[in-house]
């Protein structure tokens, strides 16, 4: 089974930028879809953004161009560009595969936008 170790959560101010990243411990080329989640404090968790091995992506609609998910398979990595940050955008980021299993769940990175 694949591990996933999500980085590169922070405070940063409204307006700001982060990269997120996800870390796979074995290959995801063969992972059809992987995806960024993210849940905020009393909040259910929601899917922000999928891509497909064939590099098509979705996104909710809160983040329409604002975020950018993309995937490295030679690096096993999937990222996450989060531009024009908001701060309904803070919350713990997560990488799943998509749709999410329930055993791949990791830590998750923690993203805070403030003043």
């Amino acid at each position: 089974q694949v591990r996933l170790v999500e980085s590169g959560g922070g405070l940063v101010q409204p307006g700001g930028s982060l990269r997120l990243s996800c870390a796979a411990s074995g290959s995801i080329r063969n992972i059809y879809a992987m995806g960024w989640y993210r849940q905020a404090p009393g909040k259910q968790r929601e899917l922000v953004a999928r891509i497909t091995s064939g590099r098509i992506t979705n996104y909710v609609d809160s983040v329409k161009g604002r975020f950018t998910i993309s995937r490295d398979n030679t690096k096993n990595m999937v990222y996450l560009q989060m531009n024009s940050l908001k701060p309904d955008d803070t919350a713990v980021y997560y990488c799943n595969l998509y749709p999410a299993l329930e055993t791949y769940w990791g830590q998750g990175t923690q993203v805070t936008v403030s003043s």
